[in-house]
């Protein structure tokens, strides 16, 4: 069987040459429709390929969300295990442990700011974020443009799409 490509280029080869031909209308409809069955088939196939892959796609979806579900989870429990070992050695005393793989040490942490109260800051300790760069905003645009307004640089196109439901 033919690729969908070369099949939807032979109907249009075949409709233009019939248009030309003085042949009877029943005609020209019996030899389109049966070239049409083998357009349909493979389109429906092809349409299939597609759901099949959308389908595929959300089940990898799925998996990248249940994964990073995992990840946190380990996460967690890694930091809930390194906090009680913390404790435990702080409570015996201990600030340092030696083995092959590795070395466990009690540190202290830099100074970290806590605010209690951030009305009583002073302004000159607030930063300003940076204003967001200008943006084109396409809907007033296609507003404009709609209501029948004249939008140097810009134009509306409509294309198509397939849709398979």
């Amino acid at each position: 069987m033919s690729a969908l490509y070369q099949l939807a280029a032979d109907y249009r080869e075949a409709a233009e040459r019939m248009a030309d031909l003085d042949l009877p209308a029943e005609v020209i409809a019996d030899t389109l429709e049966g070239m049409a069955g083998d357009l349909e088939v493979k389109a429906t196939n092809t349409a299939q390929m597609v759901r099949n892959l959308e389908a595929l796609c959300e089940q990898i979806k799925a998996a990248e969300k249940a994964m990073a579900e995992r990840r946190k989870a380990y996460e967690a429990r890694a930091e809930s295990i390194r906090a009680y070992l913390m404790r435990c050695m702080t409570d015996a005393g201990i600030s340092r442990i030696e083995s092959p793989w590795f070395r466990l040490s009690v540190r202290a942490n830099p100074p970290s700011v806590t605010v209690v109260d951030e009305g009583a800051i002073p302004e000159k300790f607030w930063k300003q974020p940076a204003p967001p760069p200008p943006a084109i905003d396409r809907k007033a645009i296609a507003d404009a443009i709609k209501a029948g307004q004249d939008v140097p640089g810009a134009r509306l196109d409509r294309a198509n799409r397939l849709e398979v439901k």
